[in-house]
């Protein structure tokens, strides 16, 4: 059995992806993961273990299907949960798809959603639950949608001490997640 002990971090990025692109450097989803990345080397203790520096780069021009795809499964297959970033720009990508997919439907991974357009808790729900603008955000990855009821999911606003207590929370990770059901 693999030791899950990554955070799996799914984002859109327009493709052909290229880090050293301008364009995906500009990008509020990688931008935002990026993020992640530099809160964790400035904080040793930011309970970040990015699934991504576990293997070969999966978004180079190589062979989706015998290269890629392998690499996305591996990654999520060593990873203990899914950080999602969803924003107004996420867009419905094979990546993101394939990403969300195989973590909650064939790993069983619970999910974390952080919303960078989103920086308070009153911004993502209210006395009567999950807010429609986050909602409707949902429908922009409709595998995500259609799929988050089969684990536990945890949506929070782009906040450094928010997003640090979800990843610490162990109901979103896969080996100690309690109850499936959504949470805000």
């Amino acid at each position: 059995m693999a030791y899950r002990n990554g955070n799996y971090c799914a984002f859109y990025v327009s493709e052909p992806f290229s880090e050293s692109n301008l364009g995906a450097s500009s990008t509020k989803d990688f931008v935002t993961y990026n993020l992640l990345r530099a809160w964790k080397a400035a904080d040793s203790t930011f309970p970040f273990i990015d699934s991504h520096d576990k293997n070969y780069n999966v978004r180079d021009g190589s062979d989706w299907e015998k290269t890629l795809k392998p690499r996305l499964h591996q990654r999520l297959d060593n990873s203990k949960n899914i950080i999602l970033v969803l924003s107004s720009i996420t867009k419905n990508s094979r990546a993101l798809r394939e990403e969300i997919d195989y973590g909650i439907n064939t790993k069983g991974l619970p999910v974390i959603v952080i919303y960078p357009d989103f920086s308070e808790k009153s911004d993502i729900a209210g006395a009567k639950g999950i807010k429609k603008q986050v909602k409707d955000l949902w429908d922009s990855v409709p595998i995500f949608r259609d799929s988050m009821a089969s684990v536990a999911t945890l949506h929070v606003p782009y906040k450094k001490k928010l997003i640090r207590t979800a990843l610490n929370d162990e109901n979103f990770m896969v080996g100690t997640m309690d109850k499936i059901d959504t949470y805000y």
